[in-house]
């Protein structure tokens, strides 16, 4: 599911960016959405840059809400296949969810408010799945965890510092397609993990009743 979630919220970032008037922080003249200039912010604004109606806020807001619940969905079923530390998966789970739920918010007034709690959570329930992850063997998940981290950093120091911040909506892009990917690729992980554990149970369920037969 959180797999599915995250494709449907690449299909809607897409329409919105196509229903978005124009304007950005480059040029508010601008036609339509630039994958360089524009925020994924700017399509959940009220107005666009240009000061038009901005029809791509609903598009986006469903976006996000969909983002959202794959990612709380993640970040429940996600822990107990990573690690058997029960206060390790809670801290995962309750730091996860608990961003998720706040950055459904992120189109309200509180824009920068709700990106520091968010993030601030995320980083927590990411680096608790990077404990696991590295506890548990899983060295290839492990080192993209600590890239988006990274960029999240990168992301936070540009936007309060300015610095290079014309490279932002660029760097933004890339955090967002590094982020999916890695917690789509240990969605997937976990997923087989799973099947694996029903096969054997389901062996060991049939030897089972053939031995008592």
């Amino acid at each position: 599911m959180p797999v599915i979630g995250i494709c449907l919220f690449v299909l809607l970032y897409i329409v919105a960016a196509l229903l978005y008037p124009g304007g950005s922080q480059h040029d508010e003249f601008s036609k339509g959405f630039s994958w360089l200039h524009n925020y994924w912010c700017d399509l959940l604004e009220y107005k666009a840059q240009n000061g038009a109606d901005n029809p791509s806020r609903p598009v986006a807001i469903a976006g996000m809400a969909v983002l959202c619940i794959s990612l709380i969905l993640f970040w429940y079923y996600v822990p107990p296949f990573l690690t058997q530390q029960k206060k390790l998966q809670r801290t995962i789970q309750v730091a996860g969810i608990a961003s998720m739920m706040v950055a459904c918010f992120l189109s309200s007034a509180y824009h920068d408010v709700i990106i520091n709690i968010a993030a601030f959570l995320g980083v927590i329930a990411i680096t608790g799945t990077l404990v696991a992850l590295y506890k548990a063997g899983y060295k290839k998940l492990f080192f993209p965890g600590i890239t988006c981290i990274v960029l999240c950093a990168l992301n936070n120091y540009i936007y309060y510092t300015s610095t290079l911040v014309k490279y932002l909506p660029v760097i933004q892009k890339i955090t967002f397609i590094i982020f999916l990917l890695w917690f789509g690729e240990v969605a997937v992980v976990c997923r087989n993990k799973q099947q694996i554990i029903a096969q054997s149970t389901s062996e060991r369920t049939s030897e089972s009743t053939a031995s008592r037969d």
